[in-house]
């Protein structure tokens, strides 16, 4: 029999409600959409504290955005007809569209139009944060049925000066050493991709803040991915640096197909063996995965200046299920049995956490000091935390292609592991990469101020 001081485990929480609830609201990195998903989940967390930060604001390499607000969009025929709608679904515009309003043939207005040929009925997620345009998506069927003659293209948005918002709660407990619990609220109505994440988090956040006694101190977050996770460690990183003793970054945790890992930068680290430890006995078969392949958050806080003890446990990973970032992701690809899961699988690691030593331990996590590199060749290290942005130094190429993507795929993974106590040598092994090429990128990156030579 269970204490009865103790509460209930967040596997018991109404997750898929919530997650029918936040589905239909249209987010994005900034905007009315993220702060009604904040005053919801803040409904659900008392003590969740939600910040803005002003358009422009300075994070290491990154500049917080443009506020962008939606509040239609359509595509007209010459009847009057709307033959694309947001109010239908809010994949329907192409997310930060800045605004238009005007009339073209279909020639033109096919250039803003976007679809997916091998997935003829999924409407495709689209965003061009960065970059002033506009954009349609429809599924590649509704494309083809688009006859010849003029339309009327219509975003109404504003794309302006604001701000961007994020959660945070700190659950204090009997010591000043720290779990992170990390999620994203940036994407419009997808299930699984989005939404699994926030609901699962909050279902933790409620579970731990009842505990009669913690022994760990939690910090958990609500944040919009990349830019809100650079954002958040340009302010924190010092103090996350020193507590953080395991972290996990919380996404894709809703569908029933199978689990996922996906480890922290060198493995080895608390975080890498408690999950590990879990799933080998909870979740037997699980996919474990190379950090090459990391696509979230884990990006910035496994950075070589980061370097935080943080890994993912997912059901389907981002990128590897056929309804990622297209409509499909919809409430009934994941399930209540399916978050349950994984909340069930969380619960255990942050258990495990709390009954066992936490401590971070460099040697444990294969980390090595320069005069220790294996091969005794060159060692560069980056010159600051977090992903920098290519685009302004002319090291992201304008025309995208297959080849050009490896490429750019290539130096990410170079720089994510030049951290200043692995030679250019063992890098290139094992980001597999001949060293030529990885000579090649790292002068490339030399030459644009992103590392330097030891």
């Amino acid at each position: 029999m269970s204490d009865p001081a103790l509460p209930p485990p967040p596997e018991a929480e109404p997750m898929h409600d919530w997650a029918r609830d936040l589905y239909p609201i249209c987010r994005s990195l900034t905007g009315p959409g993220v702060r009604q998903t904040l005053a919801y989940l803040r409904g659900l967390i008392p003590g969740l504290t939600v910040h803005e930060v002003a358009s422009g604001t300075r994070a290491f390499d990154w500049t917080v955005p443009d506020e962008w607000v939606i509040r239609d969009a359509y595509v007209l025929d010459e009847g009057g007809r709307r033959v694309i709608d947001f109010q239908a679904h809010n994949l329907h515009v192409m997310g930060y569209s800045e605004p238009v309003d005007a009339w073209m043939d279909l020639e033109a207005l096919d250039r803003h139009l976007h679809s997916l040929p091998d997935q003829p009925d999924a409407i495709p997620y689209v965003t061009s944060y960065y970059r002033r345009r506009w954009g349609f998506c429809l599924s590649h069927r509704a494309r083809q049925a688009l006859k010849p003659g003029r339309y009327r293209a219509v975003v109404d948005a504003d794309l302006g000066p604001g701000v961007l918002n994020y959660g945070e709660l700190i659950l204090p407990g009997r010591e000043p050493r720290e779990v992170l619990l990390s999620t994203y609220v940036c994407h419009p109505s997808m299930a699984n991709n989005e939404l699994s994440g926030p609901v699962v988090t909050a279902a933790l956040a409620r579970w731990l803040a009842a505990l009669p006694d913690r022994r760990l101190t939690y910090r958990i977050l609500f944040l919009p991915e990349t830019i809100g996770s650079i954002l958040y460690l340009s302010r924190h990183l010092e103090a996350m640096k020193a507590r953080t003793v395991a972290g996990f970054v919380l996404t894709c945790m809703g569908d029933e197909r199978g689990w996922s890992f996906m480890p922290s930068r060198l493995g080895g680290t608390l975080a890498d063996r408690v999950a590990l430890g879990v799933l080998t006995r909870s979740a037997p078969g699980f996919q474990a995965y190379s950090f090459l392949d990391r696509g979230s958050d884990e990006r910035q806080y496994c950075s070589p200046l980061v370097d935080l003890p943080v890994v993912s446990i997912m059901r389907s990973k981002y990128s590897a299920y056929p309804e990622y970032h297209t409509s499909l992701d919809d409430l009934s690809l994941v399930t209540q049995a399916g978050l349950a899961g994984s909340a069930a699988v969380l619960r255990q690691c942050l258990e495990t956490l709390e009954a066992g030593a936490a401590r971070r331990d460099p040697e444990e996590a294969g980390i090595v000091s320069p005069d220790r590199a294996a091969g005794g060749g060159e060692i560069y290290a980056a010159v600051q935390p977090c992903e920098p942005q290519l685009g302004p130094r002319g090291l992201y190429p304008t025309l995208s292609t297959k080849d050009t993507g490896r490429q750019v795929r290539a130096m990410m993974n170079l720089l994510a592991y030049l951290d200043g106590r692995h030679d250019l040598e063992a890098v290139a092994e094992r980001i597999g990469e001949s060293i030529e090429t990885c000579s090649t990128l790292a002068r490339k990156l030399w030459d644009a101020g992103l590392i330097r030579r030891l």
